[in-house]
């Protein structure tokens, strides 16, 4: 069994509903999960979208990475979400893979870490509570340590729940 990190993010249809549903999904990937409280993010290079709601889940599974990933795109697919879309368009669901365990996985389909896990806010808040003292792989440097160096005013992150 590995622990993994999914970030979970939306801003179409009813956000809050997608995000319990998408939850309820993500239980039946694995043993016992753990869910950060819900943050509400201002989009970045998406222009007249909805603020996004993003939250970081916890689970146990015994999936291999790859399996994982594929099963998080079906479930990004069952909630209307098309990969052929621009990168940082308006979806109904987002799903990634942010840490699986300790292993670092560099393929043309997955990269863990998530390769942009230090730069975006919208992750690293919500990943803080549920791990703040976690250690990046092959760096002394922490989540909370992460977190509290980023220095970027256009990445408005609220908890909301």
């Amino acid at each position: 069994m590995s622990i993994v990190y999914i970030s979970l993010g939306s801003n179409q249809g009813d956000r809050r509903q997608v995000l319990r549903a998408a939850l309820r999904r993500l239980r039946g990937l694995g043993t016992s999960m753990a869910v950060s409280p819900l943050y509400r993010t201002i989009p970045v290079g998406v222009e007249r979208a909805r603020y996004f709601l993003n939250a970081v889940a916890q689970l146990k599974t015994a999936l291999g990475p790859m399996t994982l990933l594929r099963q998080l795109q079906t479930i990004e697919r069952d909630f209307g979400r098309r990969r052929k879309s621009p990168r940082w368009s308006r979806r109904t669901l987002d799903l990634d893979i942010l840490f699986y365990g300790n292993a670092i996985i560099e393929t043309p389909r997955l990269t863990v870490p998530h390769p942009r896990l230090t730069q975006r806010l919208f992750v690293l808040k919500p990943l803080a509570r549920l791990a703040p003292d976690m250690a990046m792989p092959l760096s002394d440097r922490t989540i909370k340590d992460c977190l509290q160096s980023i220095a970027d005013p256009f990445q408005a992150v609220t908890r909301i729940d």
